[in-house]
């Protein structure tokens, strides 16, 4: 038995499978707006193995080098992580699945 019951929302209300469905169009969106050198030397440590330990995990980088592949900043992406390669795939899979899901439990939503 789980010791938290979560009940996702947006299988509950279709009001906030309609925000996450808008949500999950706008992401892309924002971010490419957003320039690709945002989280470039910040100076600020996201990763705990980095900051605490100072050891760079395989992870680190990643943001920066989505964010590059995000602009078509190949070059910049590789620099980053080289792992870049396989995340991004992905995470275009993973948001076209999450899509197909919300987009299904809509269709739920609208015959009853």
């Amino acid at each position: 038995m789980a010791l938290i019951n979560f009940i996702n929302p947006a299988t509950k209300y279709k009001w906030f499978n309609v925000i996450w469905i808008i949500a999950m169009f706008l992401f892309p969106i924002v971010l490419w707006l957003l320039p690709a050198n945002l989280f470039d030397n910040t100076g600020f440590e996201l990763c705990p193995s980095k900051a605490l330990l100072n050891y760079e995990c395989p992870g680190c980088g990643l943001t920066r080098a989505v964010m590059h592949v995000h602009h078509s900043e190949w070059g910049e992406a590789f620099y980053y992580n080289y792992g870049i390669v396989v995340i991004y795939p992905a995470l275009i899979i993973l948001w076209f699945f999450w899509l197909h899901k919300a987009r299904k439990r809509h269709l739920k939503f609208l015959k009853k």
